[in-house]
């Protein structure tokens, strides 16, 4: 697919990302779930500014310490369930992205998102419901830190891994 459009996602934690992988793999329809768990903050940058994007994503993991997060409970999605995000430091570097991409963001990725990890979509919002029932009581808040961030290309299916940017600053 030509000119298709970059993702910018947080980089969960290993031991965080193997669980929420594993609740996607459990709840998710089949045939839909071809991707690992991920936080997007990017749904769709041009890809005529690969080179800016990639500098944007090595300026900020290069002045950034693994960013505070907090899982903060299950968020439904209507017809979906999600793990509920929390990360003042994470929201700070999207709008540092947000206002340096100013002008190229589609109507989605210029409001600030809400931080989550998507287990289950397109489903009957009775299916979503139940799940969230029944997972609600078993998640503990509890704090983590985003290892860094991640572009990827979008082309239909899978996403196209392109980098991560570890944080690394102090």
């Amino acid at each position: 697919m030509a000119g298709a459009p970059f993702i910018i996602t947080a980089e969960l934690p290993p031991d965080l990302a193997k669980w929420a992988t594993a609740l996607r793999t459990e709840h998710f329809p089949p045939e839909r779930n071809y991707l690992s768990a991920h936080v997007t903050l990017f749904h769709a940058l041009p890809p005529s500014c690969e080179s800016e994007i990639k500098t944007a994503l090595a300026t900020e993991a290069a002045e950034s310490a693994p960013v505070a997060g907090q899982i903060e409970g299950i968020m439904p999605l209507g017809k979906g369930t999600a793990l509920k995000l929390s990360s003042p430091a994470m929201i700070d570097i999207w709008r540092n992205l947000a206002d340096r991409f100013h002008g190229l963001l589609t109507p989605q990725d210029e409001h600030k998102p809400r931080l989550h990890v998507t287990i289950q979509n397109k489903v009957s919002p009775r299916d979503a419901k139940a799940l969230q029932a029944e997972l609600g009581p078993t998640i503990d808040p509890h704090p983590f830190r985003f290892a860094g961030l991640s572009l990827h290309i979008y082309r239909g299916g899978p996403w196209e891994h392109v980098r991560t940017y570890p944080f690394r600053g102090r």
